[in-house]
C-alpha cells in the first residue's frame, strides 16, 4: 500500500473519477438521448461516488494492516 502512503490515493481517485464521468455520461445519454440530463448525471453521481471511494480507500487501508502489539518488555522503551 505504499502508493496510498505517497499520495497515490488522490491520484487513483482522480483517474477513477475521469472513467466514472465518461461512463455515467455515456449511459445517461443512451438512456435519455439528452445531453443536458446526461451531463447532470455525469457530474453529480460520480462526484459523490468519488468522494465515497476516497474515504473507502482510507478506511480500507486502516483496517487492512493489523497493528502489531508491542511486547510488554518494550513498553516505555524508546528506540
Amino acid at each position: 500500500m505504499s502508493m496510498i502512503r505517497n499520495g497515490g490515493a488522490a491520484a487513483k481517485t482522480v483517474t477513477f473519477a475521469v472513467v466514472h464521468f465518461t461512463v455515467a455520461f455515456g449511459i445517461g445519454y443512451l438512456l435519455t438521448g439528452s445531453v443536458g440530463i446526461a451531463s447532470a448525471l455525469a457530474l453529480v453521481e460520480p462526484m459523490a461516488n468519488s468522494v465515497a471511494f476516497y474515504f473507502h480507500e482510507k478506511v480500507w487501508q486502516k483496517f487492512s494492516h493489523p497493528k502489531v502489539a508491542m511486547p510488554k518488555a518494550a513498553v516505555g522503551v524508546q528506540l
